[in-house]
């Protein structure tokens, strides 16, 4: 898949995880953390190729890119697995308290947003016809559906015309339905 359809998904995702388990204490500067978190989690599993767009954020980026990606072992493999997840976890879990203001920023919502993040990318990932090694190192691919015929092949129109837009449809629909839980959530930034 695409960044535009990781980043959608993954704020479909957040979307949904917000409306069936609503923090009790949201302010602003969580919010954009949580945001923010939630985009760079569903772009942080393609970092172990050079084009990846957190490179391009970073300065020297896709220098530093092309150095680091060779810790990933290739595109898609440990990054799209449960060990991977599992690292990603047990990484953000260490450095996040570290980075950021504690006082300030709950740094559990910022961390559940970027593993949600990661979570939506394998998610979009399982839909397309490469499928994931969920089980790396075990060279099993894992797809959603399970017949390779029916998965999505990245970057062309079905994922931009069908999937796309069935994503966007979706996190309309969530927050249509569930305005009152939403309002209330954001209603509490200002109390």
């Amino acid at each position: 898949m695409t960044a535009r359809t990781h980043d959608t998904f993954a704020l479909a995702l957040l979307t949904t995880a917000a409306v069936y388990y609503p923090p009790a204490n949201l302010n602003i500067p969580t919010l954009f953390g949580v945001l923010v978190g939630s985009v760079v989690g569903s772009l942080i599993p393609d970092m172990d190729q050079g084009s990846n767009r957190l490179w391009d954020m970073l300065p020297a980026g896709n220098t530093v890119g092309k150095i680091f990606r060779r810790l990933f072992l290739g595109h898609r493999t440990i990054s799209h697995s449960l060990l991977g997840f599992y690292l990603f976890f047990k990484f953000f879990e260490f450095v996040l308290p570290k980075f950021l203001n504690t006082t300030v920023i709950n740094t559990n919502l910022v961390f559940a947003s970027i593993m949600i993040g990661i979570a939506s990318h394998l998610i979009a990932d399982a839909l397309t016809k490469d499928g994931i090694p969920l089980f790396f190192p075990l060279s099993i691919k894992v797809g959603i559906p399970p017949i390779k015929a029916f998965r999505v092949k990245t970057d062309t129109w079905v994922e931009h015309f069908l999937v796309l837009p069935a994503v966007v449809g979706y996190l309309i629909w969530i927050i249509n339905a569930n305005q009152e839980v939403l309002k209330k959530l954001l209603n509490n930034l200002y109390s």
